[in-house]
């Protein structure tokens, strides 16, 4: 455990020793900020025009504002972690230090757990951020916490599992624009995937929609937890990390 930690602190150090974790921190407040500003103004224009036609005077701030924003934070995250998981490997392939990764006392799966650590620390670092935005609505709202927590709990299992993919894809070439890239090409195809379950059949649908790796978040943002969709991403992870360990693994036998 100590081999892991040791890693993970070592790639947290290099993301903020760089521009790159400060850039990405503050690309992912603004989004969110834009995001949450936006369906501000839509929230309390809507609470008025219902008031106005002798409808509730307070809507509902979790359903009209904060499930909408936490959906769309899931779109962002599909733009934004290809930059945190781009340079996991490549980078390491491209310096030449991944011969001395691979030759030193640790084994793969705690390099590969570490780095893993290491991205996810800076993606909840993410979250956090976003959270002080959702804070001003308890200092000037009444919202539900439940569904919040929620939310945040299915972004953050959205998130490792992309991270996941994004450790297997960098693993495999020593180009950062390559492994952006092809990584942002895979999240896009696990994001599409569920619409190819509108032209199907009833079976083919079930089963596109199971594999469909945001279909499971719908119900973490509407503030359900159901175990199926945690053994889904907890799956999903674990999966993604069993095949970067095999791609690293051909890369120190080819060593």
């Amino acid at each position: 455990m100590g081999n892991i930690l040791a890693i993970a602190r070592k790639e947290l150090r290099s993301y903020f020793a760089s521009p790159i974790a400060w850039v990405i921190l503050g690309l992912f407040a603004l989004l969110f900020g834009f995001f949450f500003y936006t369906f501000l103004v839509l929230f309390v224009r809507q609470s008025m025009q219902m008031g106005q036609m002798g409808g509730p005077q307070t809507v509902n701030v979790n359903l009209y504002m904060i499930r909408p924003l936490l959906q769309n934070a899931s779109v962002i995250i599909l733009f934004v972690l290809p930059m945190i998981t781009m340079r996991t490997y490549s980078e390491e392939k491209r310096s030449g230090t991944i011969e001395l990764l691979l030759t030193s006392p640790v084994t793969d799966v705690q390099i590969i757990m570490g780095k893993f650590l290491g991205a996810l620390a800076l993606y909840a670092a993410m979250l956090v951020v976003t959270a002080l935005y959702v804070a001003l609505l308890f200092r000037y709202g009444d919202p539900e916490w439940r569904p919040i927590v929620s939310g945040y709990l299915g972004l953050f299992l959205l998130g490792a599992s992309f991270i996941s993919v994004g450790l297997l894809v960098s693993s495999t070439t020593r180009n950062q624009i390559v492994a952006g890239m092809a990584t942002f090409g895979v999240f896009l195809m696990l994001w599409v995937i569920g619409w190819i379950g509108d032209f199907t059949g009833p079976t083919a649908r079930t089963i596109v929609s199971y594999l469909s790796i945001t279909d499971h978040f719908d119900d973490f943002s509407k503030g359900v937890i159901d175990t199926k969709h945690v053994i889904y991403y907890l799956s999903f992870i674990t999966f993604g990390l069993f095949l970067t360990a095999k791609a690293v693994d051909s890369e120190r036998w080819r060593g």
